[in-house]
């Protein structure tokens, strides 16, 4: 295991890496951890990263779920992870859509993923160098974001074999975050 170069972070995406995607979700009932992610997060901890969770919550800019019903679900995600001995450093949300919105919600952001706008947030208020980092995320949107801030880019599709390369100038992809978890940890070029 390398040793993570000071100000690297993973930047997970939420639905479909961290917890299932159950499309829009609202409930606290909803959460369910996918499996191997607890250990994943421990992996990440133990090599020196700051993990910082980025996600794109339209949920909130549709109506269907307040800002604190969104802070109280993040809540009972940080509960599930510590029962499991894991934790990330922080969470950044967009809460806007540029068409789906409802009042102030409704906007064309910076924030919103593909646009860099959370983790250029999150560099400022942590002290993190996007540059030797890695944004770990199941859509395209995800990898986009990763381009814009000079990070890695790490594909989660389930389903596919461990240690996949896309071959090309693809990212590389995996099928669950503990899978991209022991591949991260062993990339050279952490200790600059």
């Amino acid at each position: 295991m390398t040793v993570a170069a000071p100000g690297a972070a993973v930047f997970l995406d939420r639905d479909g890496v961290l917890i299932r995607d159950v499309n829009h979700l609202c409930r606290v009932e909803q959460i369910e951890v996918l499996a191997g992610v607890a250990e994943a997060l421990r992996l990440f901890r133990d090599a020196g990263f700051k993990l910082v969770v980025v996600t794109n919550q339209s949920v909130v800019a549709r109506g269907a779920l307040s800002e604190a019903g969104l802070s109280a679900i993040h809540m009972a995600l940080n509960e599930k992870l510590a029962a499991e001995d894991a934790s990330y450093d922080a969470i950044y949300y967009c809460p806007h859509h540029p068409t789906e919105g409802v009042g102030a919600y409704k906007t064309a952001c910076t924030c919103r993923k593909p646009n860099p706008g959370m983790i250029e947030r999150a560099a400022r208020e942590l002290g993190l160098n996007p540059a030797c980092s890695y944004v770990v995320g199941d859509h395209t949107s995800d990898m986009e974001l990763a381009a814009a801030v000079g990070a890695q880019g790490v594909l989660i599709r389930e389903g596919i074999s461990i240690d996949r390369d896309n071959g090309g100038d693809a990212v590389p992809a995996f099928g669950d975050l503990l899978q991209a978890a022991r591949w991260i940890v062993t990339q050279p070029g952490q200790t600059d």
